[in-house]
């Protein structure tokens, strides 16, 4: 099997999430992946391990070239000799957190509370702050836990409109929007929100793309996203997420919007 070719805009889009829910690969399985991941090259992926604070310890015998640090509690942790390259807040992450991440030097994605009262004002506040980048929350283990089309649409308009760099997390478990029976809900794709974010920054309304489950129209318009628009969507949607590091490899391969090169 050759090499994987991708086109910038699937270019370092996965994060590797598998340490956590629904995969929640033990530590040692997850390392392994990741290995495994480094030696196949695949330019879909960002070789990013992402890890929560709490488990940081666990990486000491064998860390990954690059670490994600996810803050799930409240303090900034040693990280040693560990190479950590970006921050993930939680939406309750306090002001003086906040300043004690930026001091690193390091991107600092926050993820302000959909649920609370302002969340869109206060995704645009970030931008006033240098070093800090938005993360929206696409899913989860009830409905609930879904924004709407219409909520993640106006998120990605802010987001563009402000030059505001984002993470997306959680419930991208394939590229199309499709439905869920166990949660009576419709996931969101990723590549719905590549092809939303292309759509904002030429000015386009995302919230048709968001709302579709018709994988040719999406493929359809993924093949026409002039280059340029690819990678300025890039430099705004940063990445996203994923449990899985195989599954959005072969599927964008199913779709054809990847190939097998000759490398």
């Amino acid at each position: 099997m050759g090499a994987v070719t991708a086109s910038p805009l699937f270019e370092r889009l996965v994060d590797d999430a598998g340490l956590f829910p629904p995969t929640s690969l033990p530590m040692d399985e997850a390392l392994a992946r990741h290995a495994r991941d480094l030696s196949g090259r695949s330019p879909v992926l960002t070789h990013l391990f992402l890890c929560p604070a709490t488990r940081l310890g666990q990486l000491a015998d064998r860390p990954p070239p690059h670490i994600g640090l996810i803050l799930d509690k409240g303090e900034l942790p040693g990280t040693n000799s560990l190479n950590i390259v970006s921050i993930d807040l939680p939406a309750q992450g306090t002001e003086p957190l906040v300043n004690e991440c930026l001091a690193t030097g390091l991107p600092v994605y926050v993820e302000p509370d959909r649920c609370a009262p302002g969340w869109l004002a206060a995704v645009a506040a970030l931008k006033h702050t240098p070093g800090l980048a938005a993360k929206v929350r696409c899913g989860g283990v009830t409905p609930e836990m879904f924004p709407t089309p219409e909520e993640l649409g106006s998120f990605i308009e802010i987001c563009v409109d402000l030059g505001l760099p984002f993470k997306a997390t959680a419930g991208l478990h394939h590229a199309v929007r499709h439905y869920d029976p166990e949660l009576d809900v419709y996931r969101h794709g990723f590549l719905n929100i590549l092809l939303a974010t292309c759509a904002a920054v030429q000015r386009e309304s995302p919230f048709e793309i968001l709302a579709s489950a018709e994988s040719e129209d999406l493929v359809k318009a993924a093949h026409a996203v002039p280059v340029e628009t690819a990678r300025r969507a890039r430099e705004l949607m940063v990445s996203y997420g994923s449990c899985s590091t195989s599954t959005p490899i072969a599927e964008l391969r199913a779709l054809g919007l990847i190939e097998e090169g000759n490398g």
